[in-house]
Order: C-alpha cells, then structure tokens, then sequence
C-alpha cells in the first residue's frame, strides 16, 4: 500500500510542566454546581406554572403524563439556555482564566518545541477531488506556517466500490506528484472494513500509531489552518495530562439555503454555547470525533472499542465512537479539552435537509447505544456519563415532545368527548371545576421560548460589542439574517421532531442501517421530498382536522406544528436550492465572517482545486485498465491473489471482462479484478493489442 513501510520514531523534547489541574477541577466544580440549582430551580418553578395551567391541576394520569414530560423538556431547554448565558459572561469579562489556552501566554506558546504528528483523513464513498481540495487547503496552510516537516497526511480509505477507490487512488497520486509531497502524503485502502470508521482509525494505529506522538483526525469535509493545527501541537507539548484536545468547528462554505441557514447560526450563536459548555466541561470535556488532535499512546492502549455485549440495540460495535472514547481517555486519569479560541477549525454543513436527517438516523442509532455504557461501564467521570446523556437527549427529546402532545390532545379531546369528572378524588367534600388557562398557557409558551431565543439576541450582542457586525452582514442586515434563521428553524423544529422520533423507534427495534458515504452536494427533487414527508404531511392534517372538531382553540394552538409538517416537502425543495442560497448571499443575508472578510483557506478550497479530473467518457476501472500510467500505479496499490481457485476466478473474470467489457461485471467482480496486480497488469496487455474496431480498440480512441 502506498504507505511508509518504516520510520525511526521522532524525537520528542521532553513537555514542560503542566499546571492548574486542582484549579481547574475546583472551578468546574463550582460551576457545575451553580448550574444544577439554576436548572432545577427553573425547572420546579416552571413544572409548578405547568400544573396550574391544566384543567385538574394533575389530578389524572394524562396530566401527570404532561407534566413529567414537560419538566424533562424544560429541564433541557434550560441547561442549553444557561450555558448560553454563561458562555455570553465569560466572553464579556476577558475569556476563562482556566482554558487551557490561557494557562500560559502566546509567546511561551508559541516557542514550544514542536513533534511529529499524523493528519489522517478517514473516508468511504467521498467525492474525492472535492475531499482532496479540501485536504490540499491544509497540507498549503501548514506549508506557509513553515513547520510542515512535522507533519505526515494519510488518506485512510473504506470505500469498497472499485470505480469510486480507483479514482481517489488516481487523485491521491496527482496530488502527491502536484505537492511534491511523495513520502508525506499516503493512501491506504483496508481490504477489510469492520467497525466502520473506528476500524479504520484503529487499523492506521495498529500499523503506524508508535511512529507518532499525535494524530489529528479529520473528516472528509474537514478544514483546518496551519496555525490551528501547530497551535495544538504545541498545546499537547506543554500539557502533557491532556489526551484530546477538541477544536470547536465552524461551519463554512454552504451553497444552498439550508447550508447558509446552518453556517449563520452556527457562526453566529455557537461561540456563546461552546464557550460556556468548555467552561463547565473544562478539562472533562466530548471528543466530537473530528477536528481533534489526540495522543497516540495513551489513546491506543485505552480507546480499544469492545462490541457491546447486550441485546437488539445494544449488541454489536459502537456506532458514536467519540464519545465513548473521551470517556474512556477520561477514566485512565488523562484530560479532554474543548477549545473554543482555537482559529480557522472548519466543517461543512450537509447541503439538505434530507442528507442531515439521513446522517441523524445513523447518530441516533449511536447516541442510544450510550445509555447502555452510561449505566453499565464502570469508573467512568460523572461529567462524561452527563455527555452520554446529553447525546441521548438530543434525539430522545424528539419523541418526549412527540409524548407531549399526543397526551395534551387526548386531555383535549377528553373534555369534549368524555363526561366531565367533577369528583376526581374519592374521598373529596367539594366538585373541581376543570377549566383550561388559555392566559397563563400563553404565558408559560412566552418564557419557554424566551429561554430559546434570549441565548440568540445574546449573540447578536456579543457581535455587536466585539465589532463583528459587518462579518454578518452589517448592523441592518444582522437582524434581518436573524430572523429569517429563527423563522427556518422554526419551520423545520416539527419536520426534525417526527423524524427524530421515527430514527429512535428505529434504533429501539434494532432497525439495520446501510453504511454509505454522505451526499455533500446536490439538491433535493420535488418526488424525493414528497415521498419522504408524505406520512408526516397526512398526520398532520389529520391531527389538525381532528383538533378542529375537538376545540377551534385547540386548533389554533396545533397550527405551529403543524404547518411545517403540511408543507414540509416545499420546505425541503426551497432549503435545498443552491440559486436561492447564492441570492441570499449577493443580498448580503446570512452571510458570515469568511465570505466578508476573505479566507484564504475558502478561497484555496473553491479557487485552487487538485489537478485531477476523471475521464468523462470512461469509467475508472475502465482508465485503470487503459492509462499506462494509472495501471502501474494500481498495479502498484494492489495484490496478487494466492489460491488455485481464486486464480482461475480471477482468469475467467478478466478473460469476461476482455470480450465483453467491464459492464458486464458486475461491482464485486470489478473490485476483485481491480484487487489483482496481475489481473491489471494482462487486461492492460491484451487491450493494448486489441483490433482498432473491437470494443476495447474503440475505447482506446475515446481515451
């Protein structure tokens, strides 16, 4: 494989001394601490408002129900509220003290002596010359740092298809001859590709982890500067206690509406909420399984992912590895940071609504595996078994709403439809009167979502103050791009909630999912939309149609979430067109700091792609078979095939392929040809030799 066969281990200057870790502790202590009771508080107050607002007060098992939903909800609407605010104070008055960016100064940051570290890039199904021009973005901005000789990248390859791997073999060549980067920039594809993407990252460490203190992991639609990634090197350097250190991402480079509607929000609001969350994580905090540099050694001999041993959904491999394997970096006595303050760290947003949703089945599915290691594994940080929970509850939260108001509209219903009981306690002297407070409802409805949006109007400040307000568009179009964010988002909130509660059902009953790599472009059509909502759309007409016939009041309080759900494929369409998204941004709506400002890590990306183009006329193994110069190199990549009756396989196949053309392989036979160096090396041979009006002559004259 196109890898290093060996190297000396670099040496690494010995880390100076780490400091602040009881100050740290005490502090996070202290906050989490505030935190709880603020949350409680609020929660009981609210819980309390709650049950006056409903016609017996909680005097049934219906509004129980409602009740001990609501609190659970409101208890999660309120930890994300304070953590906004929290993160707003901190910002406001200096920045954390206890970050581990501010424990020492930048010039003593800076002079720490730098270690050779691994940049590996895991991908399955990617569409490779635009994950390639991303990569090529990184290896030029670590290039213009001048620290590149630290660095080694590695294309760590699952994809299984043998026209896709061709192709990304052929880019990964072009673009090391391109770089001049031959014995720094690898390829490896693994012949076997189990336990998904932690299989493959374990597969990299098991080969070349010893040859490196440090590995940074990027997803194939990551993006990263120089200075971010030597930042964290030397950060590692200089606190030797840390096992991770996690980067925050922003979002960036989205063409459609829905892509710039996520990139707005996430530049806009996120810098309040990961800074208050790293402020009560602090030195406990989430590995997000991306953008992340890590410590080879210990991450080695503790992150080892056994299958789950339970039943249904817990048995088999994690799915949502990161997580677990922060904690379990965590219980081995070493630390995991989030680092807010850390520059030019980037992600993309899926260009729909329907490829997030697509992604969000297969993260629900592993979020939920969680709650089993949460309640089961043994000496874990109660902070890391709270990001368990919190994992859980960004999807299980979609169902408990769900809950919520199947129980408020049968307690609507059963005014209506049922005799009233006046009597709901034996054993009471006097009738209770049940009666709906449509008042205090609306009341209770205000302060819910003032806890929602105060957090936003909160960051729309702290722009304002930091002199950021021209990065967003200027201080007339922020709060236009504002509103427009909260107004899509409000529209999608129902879509998310019935399709969330659909993923968890799913991954409760074990439903299997299909691994495939992630559309990263595209729009979504008119039939896929409409096929994809119909259930949604006709639940929702029959919900409102029967909230109708129950209370017109009733029904006006059901249109929020229903509407969204009624029109739900146009949303789909509309948030998908990339036309729409490009008008918004020449109108300067929800525009962000990168496309104002310039970046040159964006302009590389979209300016600057990798010398590569597939044949537009032939298929990659076609290429492979054809181009002398791709065929020796995947004769180079591959193997020869040992076993009698693989062997004469294989001869049948190829001798197939030569008379019938590779389209009348089928894919696994394709692969297996393309697998076998001599298979290549004699279909090149014959090719080559093929009569000027045969079909392989007739390719010849195309290529």
């Amino acid at each position: 494989m196109a890898t290093p066969a060996h190297r000396v281990q670099a040496s690494v200057p010995p880390a100076l001394a780490d400091t602040g870790k009881i100050a740290w502790r005490r502090a996070a202590y202290a906050r989490r601490a505030l935190l709880l009771l603020a949350v409680l508080l609020q929660t009981a107050t609210a819980t309390y408002f709650m049950l006056s607002v409903l016609p017996y007060n909680g005097g049934n098992w219906i509004e129980v129900g409602m009740a001990a939903l609501f609190a659970i909800l409101f208890c999660w609407i309120s930890v994300g509220f304070w953590i906004g605010v929290f993160g707003y104070l901190i910002r406001h008055t200096g920045g954390d003290p206890h970050s581990l960016m501010r424990q020492q100064d930048a010039a003593t940051l800076a002079a720490t002596p730098m270690a050779r570290t691994a940049i590996i890039m895991p991908i399955y199904n990617e569409q490779i010359g635009e994950c390639l021009g991303r990569l090529k973005a990184v290896y030029l901005s670590l290039q213009a740092t001048g620290q590149l000789e630290h660095f080694d990248f590695y294309i760590l390859s699952d994809t299984r298809e043998a026209d896709i791997w061709l192709d990304e073999q052929a880019a990964w060549a072009a673009l090391a001859r391109e770089l001049g980067a031959e014995g720094r920039l690898y390829y490896r594809r693994r012949p076997l590709n189990q336990n998904y993407k932690s299989g493959n990252v374990g597969d990299f460490l098991r080969r070349w982890g010893k040859d490196y203190p440090y590995m940074v992991v990027l997803d194939a639609d990551s993006l990263m500067s120089g200075t971010a990634l030597v930042m964290m090197v030397q950060l590692m350097q200089r606190h030797p206690r840390v096992g991770i250190l996690q980067s925050s991402p922003s979002l960036l480079n989205g063409q459609s509406v829905f892509a710039r509607v996520q990139q707005f929000s996430n530049q806009l609001y996120g810098p309040l909420f990961t800074t208050g969350l790293a402020a009560f994580q602090l030195g406990e905090a989430a590995f997000w399984g991306h953008n992340a540099i890590l410590r080879t050694q210990p991450f080695m001999r503790y992150c080892g992912l056994r299958k789950l041993p339970g039943w249904g959904l817990f048995r088999g491999p994690i799915l949502s590895h990161d997580f677990v394997e922060a904690a379990y970096i965590g219980r081995a006595g070493h630390e995991v940071w989030l680092e807010p303050e850390l520059p030019h760290s980037y992600e993309e947003s899926p260009p729909t609504l329907v490829e997030e949703l697509t992604r969000d089945k297969r993260w629900a599915k592993g979020n939920l595996q969680h709650l089993w290691l949460m309640l089961r594994s043994r000496r874990l940080r109660l902070a890391h078994r709270m990001a368990f929970l919190n994992g859980i509850m960004s999807y299980a939260a979609s169902p408990l709403w769900l809950a919520f108001l199947i129980l408020a509209t049968i307690a609507a219903a059963r005014m209506v439809i049922w005799p009233i009981d006046y009597f709901p306690n034996p054993y009471q002297l006097h009738p209770v009167w049940p009666e709906w407070e449509p008042l205090r409802a609306l009341a209770l409805i205000l302060v819910t979502f003032s806890l929602l949006f105060i957090p936003k109007f909160l960051a729309v400040f702290d722009t304002i103050s930091h002199n950021r307000s021209r990065s967003f568009g200027g201080l007339l179009r922020l709060p236009v791009s504002m509103l427009l964010e909260m107004l899509i988002s409000a529209l999608l909130a129902p879509i998310r909630m019935l399709s969330h509660s659909r993923f968890v059902l799913e991954a409760l009953f074990n439903v299997q999912l299909k691994w495939a790599g992630q559309n990263r472009s595209g729009e979504s059509g008119w039939l896929e939309a409409i096929i994809n909502q119909a259930f949604g759309t006709l639940l929702a007409l029959s919900w409102i149609a029967f909230a109708y016939w129950i209370d017109p009041m009733f029904f006006l309080w059901s249109l929020p979430v229903a509407i969204p759900l009624i029109f739900a494929a146009p949303v789909f369409v509309i948030l998908s067109r990339i036309q729409a998204g490009q008008r918004l941004r020449r109108w300067g709506l929800l525009t962000i700091p990168e496309e104002v400002d310039g970046s040159q890590l964006l302009h590389d990306v979209n300016h600057n792609p990798i010398q590569h183009r597939p044949h537009d006329k032939l298929s990659a193994f076609e290429t492979a078979i054809i181009d002398p110069r791709l065929n020796a190199l995947h004769r180079a990549q591959a193997r020869h095939l040992a076993g009698d009756l693989r062997r004469q396989r294989l001869q049948v196949l190829a001798e197939q392929c030569w008379a019938k053309g590779a389209q009348s392989l089928s894919v696994g036979e394709r692969s297996l040809l393309a697998k076998d160096a001599p298979s290549l090396a004699w279909l090149h041979q014959q090719v080559w030799q093929a009569s000027a009006d045969s079909h392989w002559g007739r390719l010849l004259r195309r290529a």
